[in-house]
């Protein structure tokens, strides 16, 4: 039987330490990521958890000496440095130069998440799970935590330029100019149609086609012109596939001013969301939602009339429409012109019955609490039977993000309507959900429910007082 030495017995437990701290960093990494945000206590005990591990494998870094990082970079450790698993990129098993979260919970960098959503797929590359929406969410405790650990070991990551910048070759400005012209100027319908099926499958699987887009500003007007005609306007697979080719050329960045300052363009959405097939009404608030990620597309759009019409199938679409349409209303409502538009055309009490119905309740929280900043929303909302259901999901919602969510518009119900408390505080008398929530909620639920709290108790004094 092998005898252990001195050395390797002294080994063990410092390999075994290491291995904690890359568990223990592992599991505070995996928890932030799953909600797509992370709190200022996360952050410090994740940077602690790096920096043990760090000098556990690394050993202490050297201190209190002049050039003592610079020592450190040349003799070796930044190469000998393992990088931790939670900052490499699932797809690229590069380090993360911009960290996302996807609707899955799971961090990708967006350069390369990017790509694989652009060639239509609508899965978590990781899980498999099916995506709610493509919404992609900074990951800045990630990011600050790369940022930390690249610089205690003298590594230097490329900046992020041109990520999105796509050489197109002489090749695809022929076989664009082609399409286009086959679009255009074909007299024959059947190969107007097969034009427009073809673009519509090049621009989701190449991301340097959609880049050719920015040569040719024009093409959009164009192509939808061309489909304007009365043989082709009525049929269904072409408006699936114009609005989708439009949804596709989306994606470029470059491309969303370039599609939002086209008179056309959006106009054509706002009609396919109104009189399209369910796909066809789907993509377009899906490239409604991508084209609002720009201010000035926002305020058009909004000018426009698409709010209607998006409501209208955030209540009655299919499932995935549904949450289309739910991602585009949240985008469009972050300027606060389109949040009144939202309520005009009835969006509260689509989401207040999709809560209670469970079909949407996530998107539903979400929508409510960007809108409750709003004073004639909230007054609304308390109208229509929003107190008893947010408090409800304080109750008995299993999701921390949805009992802040809840939360946060019960909050701004009681601080603009005080005849609403009466409700309240008989429900906090009875099941004391918000006291539990100021203890254990998330630290904007802790907020929110210790100032509704302390609301109820001022004017529960101010009662007694006056009486």
């Amino acid at each position: 039987m092998a005898k252990s030495t001195p050395a390797a017995a002294a080994a063990a437990p410092e390999e075994a330490t290491a291995a904690a701290l890359r568990l223990r960093l592992r599991r505070l990494v995996a928890a932030v990521t799953a909600g797509g945000v992370g709190g200022e206590e996360a952050f410090d005990e994740a940077a602690s958890a790096l920096a043990a591990l760090r000098d556990a494998e690394l050993g202490p870094p050297p201190k209190d000496r002049p050039g003592a990082g610079a020592e450190r970079r040349r003799s070796g450790h930044a190469e000998a440095a393992v990088v931790p698993e939670q900052f490499l990129c699932p797809i690229s098993s590069e380090i993360m130069r911009d960290p996302v979260v996807l609707a899955s919970g799971q961090t990708y960098d967006r350069r390369f998440i990017q790509e694989w959503l652009s060639a239509g797929n609508r899965t978590c590359p990781q899980t498999q799970q099916v995506l709610s929406n493509t919404i992609l969410i900074p990951n800045h405790l990630v990011r600050s935590m790369i940022a930390q650990w690249c610089t205690e070991n003298g590594i230097a990551l490329s900046p992020l330029e041109n990520q999105e910048e796509d050489l197109v070759t002489n090749n695809e400005r022929k076989s664009f100019s082609e399409l286009f012209d086959r679009i255009s100027s074909s007299s024959n319908i059947s190969e107007k149609r097969q034009a427009i099926k073809d673009l519509r499958l090049l621009t989701k699987r190449n991301s340097s086609f959609r880049a050719v887009i920015g040569e040719n500003p024009d093409s959009i007007s164009q192509m939808i012109s061309a489909v304007s005609n009365p043989e082709l306007e009525s049929n269904s697979e072409v408006l699936e596939d114009t609005v989708t080719t439009i949804l596709n050329l989306s994606i470029h960045e470059s491309n969303k001013k370039i599609i939002g300052d086209d008179t056309k363009a959006i106009t054509f959405l706002i009609s396919a969301l109104q009189s399209g097939t369910m796909e066809a009404r789907s993509n377009a608030a899906a490239a409604i939602f991508s084209l609002s990620a720009l201010d000035s597309n926002k305020a058009k759009i909004g000018e426009s009339g698409a709010m209607r019409p998006l409501v209208d199938l955030l209540e009655h679409g299919s499932m995935t429409a549904k949450k289309d349409a739910a991602s585009a209303i949240f985008s469009l409502c972050k300027m606060h012109e389109n949040k009144s538009r939202a309520t005009k055309s009835g969006v509260i009490d689509v989401v207040l019955k999709a809560i209670s119905d469970e079909s949407l309740t996530d998107e539903s929280l979400t929508i409510l609490a960007l809108l409750s900043s709003d004073h004639e929303t909230v007054e609304e909302i308390g109208e229509t039977g929003g107190v008893p259901c947010m408090l409800h999901i304080i109750k008995d919602d299993q999701c921390k993000r949805n009992k802040e969510n809840a939360v946060a518009v019960l909050f701004s119900i009681c601080m603009y309507d005080r005849t609403k408390l009466r409700e309240v505080v008989e429900d906090e008398n009875l099941n004391g959900s918000l006291a539990w929530l100021a203890q254990n909620g998330t630290s904007r639920a802790r907020r929110k429910a210790a100032g509704i709290l302390d609301k109820l108790k001022r004017t529960i004094h101010k009662t007694h007082y006056s009486c």
